[in-house]
């Protein structure tokens, strides 16, 4: 299908910018573990992930949602700071958008402060506008209040022309829910049975797909 020519692209961040599955499940399982659960597998988790780490220790252990939380993060920063796994193919796409001189801005469920961490260290600060994380916005993704918050002061309003990519369903649920086109790139494709409410617009196997797309 023929895409609306973007006036902003927006970004997730975690298996969209940084191939971060791995470590993510396994400090997620760490975290399960240590409360008693059973560690769920790589399906399971593919499923039932997406929302902001506080929302879903909030849903498992209610009260108790932020000694996951600690034993989650922890772990998580610790394994980030051996390496951040940049996906090679990603700058280029973000040099491309640059030079269009098109909007660009990250809204991930990770929370704000270590997603900027993250992102400066990577050195992709310097391409977006805004980085919005879990928690900074009155409401995370999938709620549209974190997109709202990183086009604030750009001029752009929602619609059409404001691109999302995402890797889950739950960016594909926050794209519809913003009325932006969604982009599914497929670094860890969810579950079919998830996308049926809210498929993507145009679906990339892998980044150097979207780079193809974006110069045809």
């Amino acid at each position: 299908m023929t895409l609306p020519i973007p006036r902003a692209v927006i970004f997730d961040w975690d298996d969209t910018i940084i191939n971060s599955w791995t470590p993510t499940l396994k400090a997620l399982n760490k975290a399960l573990i240590q409360m008693g659960e059973k560690p769920w597998t790589d399906e399971e988790a593919r499923a039932k992930a997406g929302a902001s780490a506080k929302d879903l220790f909030k849903q498992l252990f209610g009260d108790r949602w932020q000694e996951a939380d600690k034993i989650f993060f922890e772990s998580l920063r610790a394994l980030f700071q051996e390496n951040l796994p940049v996906y090679p193919d990603v700058e280029p796409i973000l040099k491309l958008l640059a030079d269009r001189k098109i909007y660009m801005a990250v809204v991930s469920n990770k929370r704000g402060p270590l997603l900027r961490t993250e992102a400066k260290d990577a050195g992709f600060d310097k391409y977006f506008s805004e980085v919005v994380g879990a928690g900074d916005a009155e409401r995370d993704k999938p709620d549209p209040a974190p997109v709202l918050m990183a086009l604030e002061g750009s001029g752009i309003a929602l619609g059409e022309h404001v691109w999302f990519v995402g890797d889950s369903h739950t960016d594909m649920l926050c794209a519809a829910n913003s009325c932006c086109t969604a982009l599914l790139v497929e670094t860890k494709p969810p579950p079919e049975e998830t996308l049926v409410k809210h498929p993507p617009h145009k679906r990339f196997k892998n980044h150097t797909d979207i780079m193809e797309f974006l110069r045809g």
